[in-house]
């Protein structure tokens, strides 16, 4: 018998009251586009107010990376982070984390040693978070559900990078055969769950991902431009992300030298969501991965038509969103692509690799347009096609707002909680309903 067998049938059946989710190495206080934060800092946001709403107590553990952090942020109400100290104070590579797990643990473990109530479920989001929940559910003998958010053997399959390490590829595996349950973020990570990690049927289930549709949604696009000092007619594209080779930004920089060369007498124009803008007495300054990034692009003779504006807060995006005739998603490997949901859900139309969870969540001349991944030709014809052609660009800005709809996160959370419940009452998980 496995050990989340012996486990599980000691679980009691109740009714989910409190949950306690694990960020390990980062925090979803951290501004997405900074760093390591990015599209799963945002799900756990959101999936963690939307269980408050329903009066569902959530604490988020994340490990300390800065000596200032306070330990304890009520980030909405019915939801605590809870910030934790495990090896030094200072923001470290992904690769470096595992070490400090065993200590994070024993603190997580001391922290809620006082609290009257423990947790119904541990939701683990991330390998190094997993690898810590299943060490915590030998403590308190209560469930863990785990979501990877990227895997190991699909980031190496797809080349986005230096190769992930053999423990992680270890670690994954062993997760998905002994976490109570797992959720892909879409079909294809599903198959790989299931085939290449041997995860069991009854503990895998697909959910996508979700979108604050009233957040992100149509606005006056002259307004929007407006606001941003952009000209009505300019054709205009955008890019949000993180600074990471799985990205593509170098792909992006390749398509966009061709649309200029192209597109030269309507002077296109990139707005570049990511990274980090400095203050300094010579005001802001990009650190250095930006500024990496804004180098190649000077190389290329691009400086004059790229804006770099740092990472944006949420509250934002839909202002970038609006005032974009496209929004450009080049990545090597998305596991559910928040950025494209998001887009679309502006009524943005999408040019997007056709990788991971991308060839579901855009769709193919409805909502967006796929392009092969690492193919900068293909990327630049898609969007001159979306500058250029307007019926399209029309019926596409239609067909992104109806698609994104699909993705609310009434539904994304009662899936969710349905999952936690089966787990606590020893049930075979099921999948997302159609």
């Amino acid at each position: 018998m496995d050990t989340a067998t012996e486990h599980r049938k000691y679980f009691p059946a109740v009714a989910i009251r409190r949950v306690a989710m694990i960020s390990l190495h980062t925090s979803p206080l951290a501004q997405p586009g900074i760093g390591s934060a990015g599209g799963m800092n945002v799900y756990i946001r959101e999936l963690s107010r939307h269980l408050a709403q329903r009066g569902i107590e959530v604490d988020i553990f994340t490990r300390r990376d800065h000596p200032d952090v306070p330990a304890v942020v009520e980030l909405f109400p019915g939801v605590r982070v809870l910030t934790l100290d495990a090896g030094p104070a200072t923001p470290l590579a992904k690769e470096q984390l595992f070490c400090y797990i065993p200590e994070f643990v024993s603190e997580l473990a001391y922290c809620v040693s006082g609290q009257p109530q423990l947790y119904d479920v541990i939701h683990a989001h991330y390998w190094l978070s997993g690898w810590a929940a299943y060490h915590l559910q030998r403590y308190w003998n209560i469930p863990f559900v785990q979501m990877f958010h990227t895997l190991a053997v699909l980031k190496n399959t797809a080349r986005a990078g230096p190769p992930e390490s053999v423990l992680r590829l270890q670690v994954e595996q062993g997760l998905a055969r002994i976490a109570d349950a797992v959720i892909a973020a879409n079909p294809d990570e599903h198959q790989t769950i299931a085939s290449e990690l041997g995860a069991p049927p009854g503990r895998l289930c697909t959910v996508p991902p979700g979108v604050d549709a009233e957040h992100f949604r149509p606005l006056d696009r002259a307004a929007a431009r407006a606001h941003m000092g952009i000209e009505p007619n300019r054709p205009t594209a955008l890019f949000v992300g993180r600074i990471d080779p799985v990205k593509g930004i170098d792909t992006l920089l390749q398509a966009w030298q061709r649309v200029q060369a192209i597109l030269t007498p309507e002077q296109p124009l990139l707005l570049f969501l990511g990274g980090v803008c400095e203050n300094s007495v010579h005001g802001p300054q990009p650190d250095r991965a930006l500024a990496r990034v804004i180098a190649e692009a000077q190389a290329l003779g691009l400086a004059e038509s790229i804006r770099f504006l740092g990472s944006r807060p949420q509250s934002e995006l839909p202002l970038f969103y609006n005032a974009a005739d496209v929004c450009l998603i080049p990545s090597r490997y998305e596991s559910f692509g928040l950025v494209a949901v998001e887009a679309m859900a502006c009524g943005t139309p999408v040019v997007a690799s056709r990788v991971g969870g991308l060839r579901f969540t855009v769709e193919h001349e409805i909502s967006g347009l796929h392009v092969p991944p690492d193919d900068p030709d293909a990327l630049a014809a898609a969007t001159i096609r979306t500058f250029t052609d307007h019926g399209l660009r029309s019926r596409l800005q239609v067909g992104a707002r109806q698609a994104a709809l699909r993705y609310s996160w009434h539904r994304v959370t009662t899936t969710v909680v349905r999952v936690y419940e089966q787990v606590a009452r020893q049930e075979a998980v099921q999948p997302c309903p159609a």
